[in-house]
């Protein structure tokens, strides 16, 4: 029976494995991605807003109505967007075309796969 449970658990450790690696690779993806918005965005627990809002623990809020002490667009706070990390995609693809009159410069990642490992580094640094 030991023998059992333990080639069991050996077994779910293998399938797991490169699934944990694969998640690690994505979020070293998304933060070298994540690099292009450094110069607007923290993402610290309590870290500063600069020219774009701190984006820590930002899933799950309603864009433009955390209390963080940013002053949002009218644009971003009547959007009524939760951000999920569906709404987050079809945002950092084109910020403009989701939120028209935000005030983010940026133009957007349009390769989905940058997009994703944004999303899951951001979700890395709230955990």
């Amino acid at each position: 029976m030991k023998s059992l449970i333990l080639s069991a658990a050996v077994s779910l450790t293998a399938l797991t494995m490169p699934v944990l690696a694969l998640a690690d690779d994505d979020v070293a993806a998304g933060e070298k991605v994540f690099k292009r918005c450094v110069a607007c965005h923290t993402v610290d627990e309590g870290g500063r807003n600069k020219v774009g809002p701190n984006l820590w623990n930002i899933f799950g809020s309603t864009a433009g109505q955390r209390d963080i002490g940013y002053k949002y667009s009218d644009a971003m706070k009547a959007s009524g967007i939760v951000w999920t990390e569906d709404t987050m995609s079809d945002y950092l693809e084109n910020p403009r075309k989701a939120v028209p009159k935000t005030r983010m410069a940026f133009p957007g990642l349009k390769k989905e796969e940058q997009r994703e490992a944004v999303i899951e580094y951001l979700e890395s640094v709230t955990q």
